[in-house]
């Protein structure tokens, strides 16, 4: 007799959403994506700016999403969303863009991280030549590669053990995370803000330009800066992502129709707030130059060691760990649900579909494991996720266009959360997201056709998971 259990077990309160919410989204992009993005912009009023576009979005997405949680309170999130508003290729699109880069290469770009960081501590995790392990043709394996994968088998591992110790590390770790961040604003402003810094920084705030590693800049005018904005939103919207994990675990929260909603706003009100004002820490500690040439780009830890001194770097090193560390956890816990779910409507491997005794998805974890494993040892995931957060966006634009769809297509639906500024923010959102796009297109196409290939090879599985389920059948 089997002690498969066949249903998820709703323990997680609107608090415990929350945290995922917030803990998902905050990995290591905020300690980092801002010197790009300043070298890209070259001002200090364009490089809040973008993050107040990104923060913009992402709270209009996150209060759109919250009607299509309430109409679907169970486990797959955005997958379920596609599939009811389009059909069911779409959704199979996005889960296996999902499964194949979008979930498993941010879980490893998020390892990584934290094993480079622990590299401050444990100068033999560096991935310099003197730590290679060993090296099979192209691929060279680092101890920091090892680590990483050690990290998400052991999250993974804590996850197959029932939703309750994943919730603890979540909840434990995300706390931790925004009290350090907060901590490290404060002590910022506080201890290092120099007016003089401040001034010079916001003289000339919306002369947009490039910064170069000489610091040399360069103009941009026209519609060149339509483009620069893109550009520069690669970095921010990537560090916003994962906001909507939450969703994929609906079938283990507490009355998911109000507690989903909810927690998307909050989680994701908290980190655009966080991630603002850490910008404008960086602002009033660091020259612009400063920030866009950052060693590594490591911009936290140059503000930090203005702020701490020399200790400065251990204290951002073990912030990032905590981070990444809690990040991944929320990522692992979440992405599962995914592939679940697509189990049982035959669209996936059939071992994914099941629960164990512990009623969560063991295997769907372990098969997530295994390729974010693949991808750390790779050490393409950077590469994988710019190339995908062109189809990320064009995902959500879709979602968010199903709100106006299942309006028109099931208006029966019960509907206890309706879309915030409906029908005005979410179409702000899909004009928003459409330029985006457009101008991703244009500007670095490098970002765009390579995730399309990934996500429309998933076309013909399609097609031969429907084979293989009627021959079943």
């Amino acid at each position: 007799m089997s002690d498969t259990k066949t249903e998820f077990k709703p323990s997680l309160s609107a608090f415990d959403a929350t945290m995922i919410v917030a803990g998902s989204m905050i990995g290591s992009g905020i300690f980092i994506v801002s010197a790009d993005i300043t070298r890209n912009v070259g001002s200090a009023g364009w490089l809040v700016a973008v993050w107040l576009l990104t923060g913009f979005m992402t709270l209009t997405a996150a209060l759109s999403y919250g009607e299509l949680s309430a109409m679907f309170p169970k486990a797959g999130g955005q997958y379920v969303y596609l599939k009811e508003s389009y059909n069911p290729l779409l959704g199979f699109l996005y889960g296996w863009s999902f499964f194949s880069v979008i979930q498993t290469g941010t879980i490893a770009a998020v390892g990584v991280a934290f094993s480079k960081f622990a590299g401050y501590f444990f100068p033999s995790l560096e991935m310099t030549d003197a730590n290679i392990l060993m090296q099979i043709g192209f691929l060279k394996i680092y101890p920091a590669q090892i680590l990483s994968i050690a990290t998400i088998i052991l999250l993974t591992y804590i996850n197959t053990k029932g939703v309750q110790g994943g919730k603890m590390i979540q909840s434990t770790f995300t706390i931790t995370k925004l009290a350090s961040l907060f901590g490290l604003i404060v002590f910022g402003f506080l201890l290092a803000s120099k007016a003089s810094i401040w001034d010079a920084n916001w003289a000339n705030a919306w002369e947009m330009k490039t910064i170069a590693s000489d610091n040399s800049t360069t103009p941009i005018f026209g519609v060149a800066i339509l483009g620069a904005i893109a550009a520069s939103m690669v970095g921010s919207i990537f560090s916003s992502d994962a906001w909507n994990n939450v969703t994929f675990i609906a079938g283990e929260i507490k009355n998911p129709k109000r507690n989903i909603g909810l927690s998307l706003f909050l989680g994701t009100l908290i980190v655009t707030l966080i991630y603002i004002l850490a910008n404008l820490m960086y602002l009033s500690v660091l020259p612009l130059n400063e920030i866009a040439n950052a060693p590594a780009d490591r911009v936290a830890v140059a503000a930090s060691n203005v702020i701490f001194g020399n200790i400065g770097t251990y204290v951002i090193a073990v912030m990032i760990m905590i981070s990444t560390f809690g990040c991944n956890n929320g990522l692992i816990l979440a992405g599962a649900r995914v592939y679940y779910t697509m189990a049982q409507d035959g669209l996936f491997f059939k071992k994914a579909g099941s629960l164990n005794k512990h009623a969560v998805p063991a295997w769907a974890l372990w098969a997530q494991c295994v390729v974010a494993g693949l991808l750390c040892l790779s050490g393409r995931y950077g590469d994988l996720l710019d190339m995908v957060s062109f189809i990320v966006v064009i995902f959500y634009i879709l979602t968010i266009i199903g709100i106006f769809i299942l309006r028109k297509k099931r208006p029966e639906l019960e509907r206890p959360y309706k879309a915030f500024g409906y029908p005005v923010l979410p179409a702000i959102y899909i004009l928003m997201g459409t330029c985006f796009c457009v101008l991703l297109i244009i500007y670095k196409p490098n970002f765009t056709w390579p995730g399309l290939i990934i996500t429309l090879l998933g076309v013909p599985l399609y097609y031969l998971a429907l084979r293989n389920q009627k021959n079943a059948s």
